[in-house]
């Protein structure tokens, strides 16, 4: 199984969400007898307010598609002001993306604050998708999926060799016996099989690329070309 796991950031609103998933359905509709997602697991990951359209949406085309959040709160329920906790997650989403490289840059998130989230996702039965900007940055146990993002390469059009990409995750599957690894770092349509054809890395995490309908089929196309 490979994950293609779009993460919309901080983008869109609602008219441009049900834009994105009317023209996914239609790009979608046209060629799905020629193509096979039986070994793909797709995921968009929107902000949190756009998730229960997102969930609306998905269910009334009946896409192939699980969602995620893009962050959770290390706290249970209570008085956390504006806080989105695993558990209200879990009613629109399967998947949860914890140490995002913006999230520990920009927010100050600490290995021990993320430590506690994976935990929370894990007790809301949310598969955790936990990104790490190197091989030797912790991973929690709670982790399902290691994303493996150098940061000199998100959002800047430039990717981590498929070999270097290989190897890195190679080695972080060593020390994390049991989980799935995936890249991350400016996938696109022209560079996802020469990752997914590693057989060490599981899938990818591509950002800008998701943002376009057309752009997440494309590579959702020839992933399943494999």
């Amino acid at each position: 199984m490979k994950y293609i796991i779009g993460n919309w950031k901080s983008n869109k609103n609602i008219v441009e969400t049900r834009d994105w998933f009317a023209k996914f359905t239609n790009i979608y509709s046209k060629q799905k007898e020629t193509i096979s997602t039986a070994n793909l697991t797709l995921v968009i990951c929107p902000p949190f307010i756009l998730l229960p359209l997102a969930k609306e949406l998905r269910d009334k085309y009946g896409l192939p598609l699980s969602l995620g959040v893009q962050n959770i709160s290390p706290f249970v329920e209570g008085a956390f002001t504006g806080e989105v906790t695993a558990n209200m997650a879990k009613e629109f989403a399967q998947y949860a993306i914890i140490g995002h490289s913006e999230r520990r840059e920009k927010f100050g998130e600490t290995d021990n604050i993320l430590s506690e989230k994976a935990k929370r996702a894990k007790s809301a039965s949310l598969t955790t998708v936990f990104c790490i900007p190197g091989p030797e940055t912790p991973v929690p146990v709670e982790a399902d999926i290691v994303a493996y993002e150098p940061v000199w390469a998100i959002g800047t059009g430039k990717t981590e060799s498929p070999q270097k990409a290989g190897e890195v995750a190679e080695y972080i599957k060593k020390k994390n016996p049991g989980k799935s690894v995936i890249y991350g770092g400016s996938v696109k349509a022209e560079n996802v099989n020469s990752f997914l054809s590693l057989g060490s890395i599981d899938g990818v995490l591509p950002g800008g690329s998701s943002l376009d309908p057309q752009s997440f089929f494309d590579i959702v196309l020839n992933a399943s070309s494999l």
